[in-house]
């Protein structure tokens, strides 16, 4: 994971899916999550650009 992966999974959550993932259904889901509350979109990228 670089450091510019990690400082867009802070700020920008679905972007820093997007560039590790890819659109698709990692992004929709981070989308979501972000959108509702910041937070879990914030977790939810740190999740799926580690695994």
């Amino acid at each position: 994971m670089s450091i510019l992966t990690i400082i867009l999974n802070i700020f920008i959550p679905p972007v820093g899916v997007a560039m590790n993932k890819g659109i698709g259904k990692d992004f929709i889901i981070n989308l979501i999550l972000t959108l509702i509350f910041f937070v879990p979109g914030v977790i939810h990228a740190f999740y799926v650009t580690a695994k």
